[in-house]
């Protein structure tokens, strides 16, 4: 049965990651995955998808840890009450490390004391 998390998701992370589908196929053959630039359309616009083994190269090249959460398979509380939106906003703010205490600023968030 197909998961229509894996199109999305796949596509969020290729952009998150600032690869355009070229950039995506090199990073594959350097993984001796050889893939035209209309399979990965395929595998983002949900009309296939890839097997289990190139998931895996996929999670790798875009640094995936929590695959089975990522990819909408967790009974967390916490996922499943975010919007596409929010799960961005929340990938976006790993991605920007250096921008987190900004943002924690700007929504008022208190530091965490050391006791």
């Amino acid at each position: 049965m197909k998961n229509p998390n894996i199109s999305k998701v796949l596509k969020t992370y290729r952009k998150l990651n600032h690869y355009s589908v070229n950039d995506l196929v090199i990073k594959l053959e350097d993984h001796n995955l050889p893939v035209a630039p209309k399979t990965v359309y395929g595998w983002e616009s949900g009309q296939t998808q890839p097997d289990a083994d190139t998931l895996l190269i996929l999670c790798k090249i875009y640094n995936i840890e929590n695959i089975l959460g990522t990819f909408g398979y967790s009974n967390s509380m916490n996922d499943l009450f975010l919007s596409d939106q929010e799960r961005t906003l929340v990938l976006e703010y790993r991605n920007h490390p250096d921008m987190q205490n900004a943002v924690k600023k700007l929504l008022d968030i208190p530091e965490k004391r050391q006791t």
